[in-house]
Parts: structure tokens; sequence; C-alpha cells
């Protein structure tokens, strides 16, 4: 089994990336969360794998962080969701987004990622809620909660959720400690230029 790659990435297209190791070329599997994370092609990329097996194929599913992968991890074991189902939902949504919105029930967020449906969401909920509670890193549950909370209220005002998040994390970085409302003012500034 393969549960760490490093090497020089060849090629890197949205949803799979190519990583040379020794003179041999792994194809991975990626979210989009880790595809960002990844270097242009010739850069080097270390990846935790998940190597998934079935009688005719075996694939690679490459993640940037232990959390990424313990997701993927958890979302494989919930009953009727696949390694792709599980790719795209931590493509749809943040990886601390997506525990604090299994945490809290939120339905209506699970629901918004594409290939999500009512009841994969509730199942999502019930086998994962008691399992989640202790693989968010620590200290990052605060600042993760007051971004989410102002991505969430950008997309309530019509904003793409991509550009929200952008503007959010330029608003964090900009005013980490300005409260609630001067971020989120900050970020309407941003995504009205």
């Amino acid at each position: 089994m393969i549960a760490h790659l490093r090497g020089r990435v060849l090629e890197k297209h949205p949803t799979r990336v190519i990583v040379e190791t020794a003179g041999i070329g792994y194809e991975l599997h990626v979210p989009l969360s880790s595809f960002s994370a990844i270097g242009d092609p010739g850069s080097e990329v270390a990846l935790r794998v998940h190597t998934h097996v079935r009688e005719d194929v075996i694939q690679l599913f490459g993640f940037a962080t232990p959390l990424e992968l313990s997701l993927f991890d958890r979302l494989i074991a919930v009953n009727g969701i696949g390694p792709r189902l599980a790719l795209s939902l931590l493509s749809g949504i943040e990886p601390t987004e997506l525990v604090q919105a299994v945490a809290a029930s939120d339905l209506a967020r699970l629901v918004s990622i594409p290939g999500i449906g009512k009841k994969t969401a509730e199942r999502i909920v019930l086998e994962l809620k008691d399992k989640l509670g202790g693989i968010m890193p620590s200290g990052a549950s605060a600042a993760d909660g007051a971004r989410a909370d102002l991505v969430s209220a950008l997309v309530n005002l019509g904003y793409h959720r991509p550009a929200a998040e952008k503007a959010v994390d330029q608003a964090m970085k900009t005013a980490p400690v300005g409260g609630f409302e001067q971020a989120l003012r900050t970020a309407l500034r941003t995504l009205s230029r």
C-alpha cells in the first residue's frame, strides 16, 4: 500500500496530478483544496496517499494535509459514499468547514455541494457526527468558525462561494482582529472591485 509520495510534479489538472518519484509517474486524484496547494509542474511535492483497490483497478488519492486524508477515510466508510463522491465532497467544501457542518447537522450546507442530495447529507451527519470530534487541529476552530460565518454571509448575499472564500481570506489577512463586521466590510470592498 502506498501511503506517502514525495517527488516532482509532471502534470497538474484540477482533479488529478502526476508525480514522478524515482523515475515512475504516479497518477493521484486530488480534491481542489489539495490541487491549489500543489505547485506548478516541475516543483517538488509531498502528498499523503490513500490507495484504493478494487477488483478491476488500483487508484491513488492524494491529499496535501492530514486532515483531508482523515476526512476522506471517514467519508468512504459511510454507506453509499465511494472515493469519487468523497473527493467531490472535499472539493466542494473546506475540510474544517465540513467538520463544522457535520457537527452542527447543517444539512443545507452539505446539500449545496454538487452531487450531495438530502439523503446522502443525512447519512453523512448520522454516521460521522460522533466520529469527527478529535480530528480538528487545535487552534483552528475559532478562526475557522469566523471564516465559515463570513463566507456563509457573502454566499447568502448572492456571491459565488469561491469568490467569497478568496475575499474572506484576504480580509482576514489584512485585518485579523477587527471583528465580524469589519471583516465583512473589507470582504465586500474586495468583491466590489
